[in-house]
């Protein structure tokens, strides 16, 4: 069992920047994906970007060159900076952990943290 807590959430103007951390604890694969994915209302969740346990990065077209992911193994805390941000970046963010098992894999979520960029 992986739990995720995410925070970093907030209002914030366009241009301005956030970060979110996700905190995971519990029972890491050796072989795993974390990730970002965002939620806007009455749309469907996206990617935002991903990190292996290698630290391979991948992003998707809407955050790159302005959003970087990373990870802290230290403080098992994964973390997305986002900056210029612009409206169309409003949604609930969630973190994910994808633990890769011989056979199976098996996902987790965090609770969501919303990140509004309004004036």
């Amino acid at each position: 069992q992986v739990q995720l807590v995410e925070s970093g959430g907030g209002l914030v103007q366009p241009g301005g920047s956030l970060r979110l951390s996700c905190a995971a604890s519990g029972n890491i694969f050796s072989i795993h994906t974390k990730g970002w994915y965002r939620q806007a209302p009455g749309k469907e969740r996206e990617l935002v970007a991903t990190i292996t346990n290698n630290g391979d990065t991948h992003y998707a077209d809407s955050g790159k060159g302005r959003f970087t992911i990373s990870r802290d193994n230290a403080k098992n805390t994964m973390y997305l900076q986002m900056n210029s941000l612009k409206p169309e970046d409003t949604a609930v963010y969630y973190c994910k952990h994808t633990n890769v098992g011989q056979f199976y894999t098996y996902d987790y979520w965090g609770q969501g943290t919303q990140v509004t960029v309004s004036s």
